[in-house]
């Protein structure tokens, strides 16, 4: 599952593939902006049935803390 949110992740920021991993914060990627953000959590749901709350969504910082709040790790 890690690798499928990754995967996703570098779709949605359109950076390629390896370009971001485990340890990508938010502030590593210039394209991560609230907006893609937004996008990400969304397609989380949509494609991959990953409901994160609204409250910790805006929380989250980091490619680690997303896939904590997904529940992979």
């Amino acid at each position: 599952m890690k690798e499928q949110i990754i995967s996703l992740v570098e779709e949605i920021l359109k950076v390629s593939p390896g370009a971001i991993t485990e340890n990508t914060k938010m502030e590593d990627v210039e394209q991560w902006d609230s907006l893609s953000h937004v996008l990400i959590i969304g397609e989380l749901e949509d494609r991959l049935g990953i409901s994160i709350p609204l409250e910790e969504a805006v929380e989250i910082t980091s490619m680690q803390e997303l896939l904590e709040k997904a529940g992979c790790v």
